[in-house]
């Protein structure tokens, strides 16, 4: 009997996976890329069903301790010429800054004002981060659950930043590929905030890009949804294609 549940307890421990060790690999299948540039639709959509749609051009650096992106709207006219700026930073909160072109001025994002939403969408400026491991508290193994036939890993992470909108953030990811197809975001109140769906998924040069988010908040019935199209990856871009400067250029 104690030979059967050693063997037990020895298979348990070989499917077991942490919280930190599974952020790790589902950071790892999603790296090396270098660099990437992407045209992006934004669609708003309110609780009544009723669309409004933005175009934008982004461009991303992959950086060690932290990626650098830029995001230019090019539709409709009320937004066009507005640049957002980021430089993510793992050990502590994000510099970012907005660019208005209606008062030629670039306004600094304030750390407390990180969960406030980005342009009017259900995305915050904090959800506009890059997603790295070292943002994050773990604690425990993921927990392996079965959806529509789907094995997913479910795992949580706790923001470390003091300025986050957010309690905790849950994850499905699965088993097979590392690909997070889902997270939970809870707000201050630790009441479920937003939803976030994650899909079509590709492959460019053989690294994983994701093509889609669904950003669905459950507490005004509001959605947000981004699609990257024509994406590339390994431009050449450099630290200068993301100076400050560039915001006003």
């Amino acid at each position: 009997m104690k030979r059967l549940l050693l063997s037990m307890a020895m298979v348990a421990n070989v499917w077991a996976i942490s919280n930190y060790d599974l952020a790790k690999k589902s950071d790892a299948v999603m790296s090396g890329y270098g660099d990437a540039k992407a045209e992006m639709v934004m669609t708003l959509i309110n609780a009544n069903g009723q669309e409004r749609q933005r175009t934008m051009k982004s461009m991303v650096l992959e950086k060690k301790g932290g990626d650098k992106s830029l995001m230019e709207f090019l539709t409709p006219a009320d937004v066009k010429g507005t640049k957002f700026l980021s430089y993510e930073h793992a050990d502590k909160d994000d510099d970012q800054w907005l660019y208005l072109p209606a008062l030629k001025r670039v306004k600094r994002i304030a750390s407390k004002n990180k969960s406030g939403s980005f342009m009017g969408s259900e995305f915050s400026y904090e959800d506009l981060s890059a997603f790295n491991i070292e943002k994050y508290n773990y604690s425990g193994d993921a927990q392996e659950v079965t959806v529509n036939g789907k094995k997913y890993y479910k795992s949580e992470r706790i923001p470390n930043s003091k300025n986050s909108g957010y309690t905790k953030q849950v994850a499905w990811t699965t088993t097979d590929t590392f690909l997070t197809m889902k997270v939970d975001y809870y707000d201050r109140k630790k009441e479920l905030l937003k939803t976030s769906t994650l899909s079509d998924y590709k492959k460019i040069s053989g690294v994983w890009r994701i093509g889609k988010i669904e950003m669905l908040n459950h507490q005004n019935d509001k959605k947000t949804i981004l699609v990257w199209k024509n994406e590339t990856i390994k431009n050449g871009l450099t630290d200068k294609d993301f100076n400050k400067r560039v915001l006003k250029r």
